[in-house]
């Protein structure tokens, strides 16, 4: 076992392997390595020259320039966007999570046989794995490789791989720097130990994940819940393939992966769920899409029922320009299209707008929850790296009983 050191990453050896792992070589996991140890130096030790940059340099020239400080986040970015300092970090972040990608999916390609091999034995003849092509990705969705991954979520190198899952899986420990765990589910984990503090021994009985990708956030659900119906959907069948594998060889047998577009749950009745939930998803809905999303969800989830969506914070006016700025990255250099615009909205707004009354809802604070004599905490509140660290805002709601409501 490695020996835990602070400033730096865990090595990729310390990543658990499952049933369907793709199996590093040693120059990819040497690789990741590197690409994880370069994330972790971009957002803590480079990152806060971004401050010094716009204190001592771009604000005050923006204010020579136009006898006023920047009105908002846009105005922020593109004077940043003309400062040397900065535009060497984005490059470099950039970089980073190209080289990420490239990484992975030629360490999925490699041994991309073995893996859709192993992957059969886990799905084929399952009644909890299950497709509808007419619920393939929305245009929203395939307009843009999503985090500059080639296919993004739903691609195939040929038809019924698991190339677009097995990718994403083995690249998370570096996008991270190890902060998700030995499993990168350090965000399910933290949903588990968050429920038991909240509410005590609640037990649902039918809990859908919506936006599941490989499943990593919700296996730890279903392995705290056996007795619950677990639906985890989502719209890319390659994920679907390889979350249903992977939670399989997990020992998750109580999910079914269904390939379905949440903005139409019309195979599930009224109240059907106990629990209804997201993790880092809304913010790669379209604008359009997310309050359907968000509908739906308030009309099948039960009363007395939970919604929970786990994100970053939303853009309000106490959150000062910079920091939204930064926060920002991610929108116009990662291909996340509906960053901004998302965490620009009132989420209470949208929740309420459901049918989710303003005194039923709520915000948390959600930290990842992973094995800290090996992983680095999720946050420990030395410097801001805005939105890096694996911690979350969540933003939630119980669904009042019909009788209360009237």
């Amino acid at each position: 076992m490695a020996t835990k050191r602070d400033d730096i990453p865990p090595p990729y050896t310390e990543v658990a392997l499952h049933g369907v792992s793709p199996q590093p070589s040693h120059d990819e996991a040497a690789r990741f390595n590197f690409l994880a140890n370069l994330n972790k130096h971009l957002a803590m030790t480079l990152g806060p020259g971004n401050r010094l940059a716009y204190d001592r340099r771009v604000e005050p020239a923006f204010v020579a320039e136009q006898g006023r400080k920047p009105a908002d986040r846009h105005e922020v970015r593109r004077a940043m966007n003309r400062d040397p300092y900065h535009r060497f970090w984005s490059a470099l972040k950039r970089n980073s999570m190209e080289m990420r990608q490239q990484n992975g999916r030629s360490m999925v390609l490699r041994q991309l046989d073995e893996l859709d091999a192993r992957a059969r034995q886990y799905n084929e003849g399952r009644a909890t794995l299950r497709f509808d092509p007419a619920a393939g990705p929305p245009r929203y969705q395939t307009a843009v490789d999503i985090h500059c991954m080639p296919g993004s979520y739903h691609g195939e190198v040929r038809p019924g791989d698991v190339s677009a899952g097995a990718n994403y899986d083995c690249g998370i420990f570096a996008t991270t720097a190890g902060g998700l765990g030995a499993l990168s589910d350090g965000g399910g984990q933290a949903l588990v130990k968050w429920i038991a503090s909240e509410r005590p021994g609640w037990q649902p009985k039918r809990i859908l994940d919506i936006g599941c990708t490989i499943g990593h956030n919700v296996v730890p659900l279903a392995l705290a819940f056996p007795d619950a119906e677990i639906v985890a959907i989502d719209t890319a069948a390659p994920s679907l393939r390889y979350g249903h594998a992977r939670a399989q060889a997990l020992g998750a047998r109580n999910i079914a992966f269904v390939q379905m577009n949440a903005e139409d749950l019309s195979a599930f009745p009224d109240g059907h769920f106990d629990w209804v939930q997201t993790t880092m998803f809304l913010h790669e809905t379209s604008g359009k899409a997310m309050p359907r999303i968000i509908r739906e969800g308030h009309r099948v989830l039960a009363d007395g029922g939970l919604m929970f969506h786990l994100e970053q914070p939303q853009y309000t006016p106490e959150m000062p320009l910079f920091e939204q700025f930064m926060r920002d990255w991610d929108a116009y250099n990662n291909n996340e299209p509906f960053w901004t615009s998302m965490h620009a909205v009132d989420l209470h707004d949208i929740l309420a707008d459901a049918g989710f009354p303003r005194d039923s809802q709520f915000e948390a604070q959600v930290r990842a929850v992973v094995d800290p004599a090996i992983f680095p905490e999720a946050a420990t509140g030395e410097g801001e790296d805005y939105g890096r660290a694996a911690a979350w805002h969540a933003y939630g709601a119980w669904k009042p009983a019909r009788e209360a409501a009237a």
